[in-house]
């Protein structure tokens, strides 16, 4: 796989899933570990999976089941990512952008992205629901970004403005929606971090004092390559698990997956 991919590249991609459906999408979503299920409920849909998609990044992650999923979804055109690849599995963090930026090429102008994550502020529950205000990119703050190379100058700018990364219009719009069908929603700030491993008690202390709601080890990477290119994103945390502070209940894979069904 090419440690930077060019706009034919891209487009390669692109062609090849168009080539299986007979409209384009306008809504895409990434759905997280444990989350893959809402993909069954699509209908007239069509599957493709990763393996098939030159230089797509694969998910070697229980919980990811790593195709997508392309219909209707309560009357939306959508596609769907049903997993997602992580830095961690080994991936230059700029091909974990490849996805995101064939949904912009292919038309998909709103994004849905969702994770598995634990719950920082001491408020969250398991089985919660956040809405994503923000987030604290701290893999780019270790120079990580999914933007570094070659600017593709007809996908977005060499540098995108990151001030409404969550979109305020869909977030308003995602409140009101909970309210009318009394779903309780948390909001806050999602913290990103490489992983794979879980954090230590000192790592949570310290993403509590700046300000994270709660951690994981994904989605800052796809939202600010869709932010570069124009696309509006909506973010939701499913918290897995109550983070231990002081350091005594261990953090594993196989409760984020349970967390995740609820």
């Amino acid at each position: 796989m090419k440690e930077f991919l060019g706009m034919e590249d891209i487009q390669r991609v692109s062609e090849l899933v168009m080539e299986r459906i007979s409209s384009r999408p306008t809504v895409g979503m990434i759905l997280g570990s444990g989350l893959g299920s809402l993909a069954d409920q699509v209908q007239d849909a069509v599957f493709v999976d990763y393996a098939d998609l030159p230089n797509w990044p694969e998910s070697t992650i229980e919980g990811h089941s790593g195709r997508l999923v392309i219909g209707v979804l309560e009357g939306q055109s959508v596609m769907i990512m049903q997993g997602r690849a992580h830095y961690y599995e080994g991936y230059h963090i700029s091909q974990i952008g490849l996805p995101v930026k064939v949904m912009q090429v292919m038309g998909i102008e709103t994004l849905l992205v969702t994770n598995a994550a634990g719950g920082v502020n001491p408020g969250f529950n398991p089985g919660d629901l956040m809405l994503i205000n923000d987030h604290i990119n701290l893999i780019g703050m270790g120079g990580l970004s999914p933007l570094r190379g070659p600017n593709i100058d007809v996908l977005g700018p060499r540098f995108p403005d990151m001030m409404n990364a969550y979109d305020s219009d869909l977030r308003k719009i995602a409140l009101e929606v909970a309210d009318e069908l009394k779903i309780s929603l948390q909001q806050g700030v999602y913290a990103s971090l490489a992983g794979p491993n879980f954090e230590t008690p000192a790592d949570l202390r310290f993403l509590h004092c700046i300000g994270a709601d709660a951690v994981g080890m994904s989605t800052a990477p796809e939202v600010i390559v869709a932010r570069h290119g124009g696309i509006k994103v909506l973010g939701m945390s499913g918290i897995s698990n109550k983070a231990n502070l002081d350091g005594n209940t261990p953090t594993t894979h196989e409760e984020v997956l349970e967390a995740g069904q609820v």
